[in-house]
């Protein structure tokens, strides 16, 4: 059969191969949700996961910070809701389903840190870093959303992957059936991601004045090499950085990889089913941090308002402590 847009694509630019981009996209989602659904998302594993979090002093304006971004994550997690339930082809709302999970996921994030910190970031960028140092390096999010990378250094990123990875022998090409091939998945996508960051920071090095100074274009010398990893040692990846990633690759990069080609309905709507269990409790775990840190009793009127007020169709149980 004649793929003439894909055909197009490949003669104009670099263009990712429909069938190995949907697989990522698919496996990834898939590992996620295998984990969250047999890990310690229960309400007693978060409560005793959580139990040690102090509650801050009050600090009115930083809460209604974190009440604000809870609001948006519901929100998302409502339009996933929806699109599990009333659509019927799931092919037409999965691009949008992904913009939802990860606007659940940002917004979620982005309380925690309000929570933590009290600090507000004008970027996504600057949030994960943030999330990074408030979150996950103090262990305040469960397994899988706490692996992590601190530096793109290729000799430390390699020794982080070994440790992660052990034994297990799986990776981003499995779909994975158990926890086991899960964990071989995103270990292996969060090696994809470290990989990829690290091609833009050699790329924005190249840029640079230093970099030019040197009258050299690659990093084989002593000096340039450097430099770069002077960049590289200050980057990072962690769950928010993999989620931008996955976000811009289904809106902008990987143009018509979810919805050309192949036939794989029954593989799209376990997508749509996996993008709303990762998220939700994702939301969870974040309301279950967030609930022990504003001031006391101020979530449950939270919670409270969002059920007497909203015009959602859903209900308060992600957010409901």
């Amino acid at each position: 059969m004649s793929q003439w847009l894909l055909e197009r694509l490949f003669e104009a630019k670099d263009q990712a191969e429909p069938r190995f981009a949907f697989q990522g996209t698919i496996n990834w989602m898939r590992a996620l949700s295998e984990i969250v659904s047999n890990g310690s998302f229960s309400d007693k594993d978060l409560n005793d996961f959580y139990s040690k979090v102090q509650r801050r002093a009050v600090n009115r304006n930083s809460d209604t910070l974190v009440f604000e971004n809870m609001h948006m994550a519901h929100h998302n997690l409502a339009s996933l809701f929806s699109m599990n339930e009333d659509i019927e082809d799931k092919y037409d709302i999965s691009r949008a389903a992904i913009v939802s999970w990860y606007y659940a996921t940002y917004f979620a994030a982005s309380a925690m840190v309000a929570a933590s910190s009290g600090s507000a970031q004008e970027t996504h960028a600057a949030t994960s870093k943030v999330w990074q140092v408030d979150i996950v390096e103090k262990d305040f999010i469960p397994y899988p959303f706490n692996l992590s990378l601190s530096s793109l250094v290729t000799k430390t990123v390699d020794e982080n992957i070994k440790t992660y990875r052990g034994t297990n022998i799986f990776d981003l090409n499995n779909y994975a059936q158990d926890s086991t091939q899960a964990h071989g998945s995103i270990v292996s996508y969060l090696k994809g991601t470290a990989g990829y960051k690290k091609w833009e920071v050699e790329e924005r090095v190249k840029s640079s004045r230093e970099f030019k100074d040197l009258g050299v274009d690659n990093f084989r010398t002593k000096v340039a090499r450097e430099l770069r990893d002077k960049s590289l040692e200050k980057g990072q990846v962690n769950y928010l950085i993999q989620a931008f990633r996955y976000r811009g690759k289904a809106n902008y990069r990987d143009s018509i990889f979810l919805s050309y080609g192949d036939d794989n309905e029954h593989l799209i709507e376990k997508f749509v089913e996996d993008l709303l269990n990762v998220s939700f409790n994702f939301v969870r775990a974040a309301s279950y941090y967030c609930s022990k840190r504003v001031e006391r009793d101020t979530w449950a009127e939270f919670v409270a308002d969002i059920e007497e007020n909203t015009k959602l169709s859903v209900d308060v149980s992600s957010i409901k402590i």
